[in-house]
């Protein structure tokens, strides 16, 4: 059975995983367990504890491989291969967020297809299948989906919620401005850019 990481360390796990890929890009091959803790903002102490998730890896004194590393942390994170995403609601910013894909597939994502009440006629610049929502229960069991985005108005979430839910969604990312009812065991990451706003503008005061 696959060990449980709390969801703090998985985030943390995710930011590594970014630092990382400057080093790679910047040609480094190897990093110290003191540098990326420093770049990540963390303690060094916190960041082995949160890369013995993923195994053995550093070796004292040298520091970590940064391709391994990074091999490991997709591994641990799942996205080694690409991991299918069904979007819902192609409005403003579901739009916007289709027209991501490429961004998307570099980090291990692939948005399938975007369903919505009334698929409108996809604009030219956006690859992904825009379907209607009655085709989205045979989408999710043929291609075998487990996450999706949610960028429909707060007042039809909930529903649009409850019918991910019923065709075996585990995950949501959700931009509505609203709190979703979802069972144990169903992970939700909400997305309101009103409340990060709201954080932000404290700090300026």
């Amino acid at each position: 059975m696959k060990e449980f990481i709390p969801r703090k360390t998985v985030y943390r796990l995710s930011l590594y995983n970014r630092c990382l890929e400057h080093f790679g890009q910047n040609g480094s091959g190897t990093v110290s367990s003191e540098t990326l803790a420093k770049i990540a903002g963390v303690k060094p102490t916190q960041l082995r504890k949160d890369l013995g998730y993923c195994g053995q890896i550093g070796k004292r004194g040298l520091g970590y491989d940064v391709a391994l590393l990074r091999q490991r942390l997709a591994e641990t994170l799942g996205t080694s291969r690409l991991q299918p995403v069904v979007l819902i609601g192609t409005g403003n910013l579901g739009s916007a967020l289709l027209r991501y894909q490429e961004g998307f597939a570099k980090e291990g994502f692939e948005i399938a297809a975007a369903f919505d009440a009334l698929p409108q006629k996809r604009s030219p610049d956006i690859s992904v299948p825009i379907l209607a929502m009655t085709e989205l229960a045979g989408f999710i069991a043929a291609r075998g989906v487990k996450m999706a985005i949610l960028c429909v108005p707060g007042t039809s979430a909930q529903e649009a919620c409850n019918v991910l839910l019923q065709n075996g969604i585990q995950a949501i990312l959700n931009f509505a401005p609203v709190i979703l009812q979802t069972p144990a065991g169903v992970a939700v990451n909400n997305v309101n850019l009103a409340i990060e706003l709201e954080n932000l503008s404290y700090f300026i005061q």
